[in-house]
């Protein structure tokens, strides 16, 4: 059965602490896979929840790209999608709303679409704060609770100074 989430948790969840490891762009590089690259990175939450980062991008069309941040449910298999930062390589149409764009866009999982027997992520705002997959894996990174590890090039140059 697939895992439901009320807004206020979805919120709880992107908002809980997670710890990316020192190597996570390594982990995060991109591999060839059948047409597209992709890359998947586990991450354990600060209050224990279980995430994957997932990212996807076609080897053609570099603006066709799928960045996501998804939860794993406990006793379920099924991942349930928080966070999803697309390229400009497609249409998207609101169902609920009606409205539709073609643009750089960022899907979120809502109560209300769920409730209607939709996938959680279904609804997507237009956004104007990323324009490739680097800039959108960032804007994912600074926007849902993530903690990135210092970067060494600071501390060395920081002890030099001593």
């Amino acid at each position: 059965m697939a895992a439901r989430y009320t807004d206020p948790e979805i919120q709880q969840l992107l908002a809980e602490r997670k710890p990316l490891p020192d190597d996570y762009r390594k982990k995060l590089k991109l591999r060839d896979k059948r047409g597209h690259r992709e890359a998947e990175l586990s991450i354990l939450g600060g209050s224990g929840s279980e995430f994957r980062l997932i990212a996807r991008q076609n080897s053609l069309n570099v603006l066709d790209f799928s960045i996501i941040l998804a939860v794993c449910p406990p006793g379920s298999n099924q991942l349930f999608r928080l966070r999803r930062h697309n390229g400009k390589s497609h249409e998207h149409t609101n169902q609920i709303e009606g409205n539709t764009f073609y643009d750089f866009h960022i899907h979120m999982a809502t109560e209300r679409y769920q409730e209607l027997g939709m996938r959680e992520d279904t609804f997507a705002e237009p956004t104007d704060r990323f324009g490739d997959y680097e800039s959108a894996l960032r804007c994912l990174i600074d926007d849902c609770g993530f903690e990135t590890p210092p970067d060494p090039q600071i501390r060395l140059f920081e002890e030099g100074e001593a």
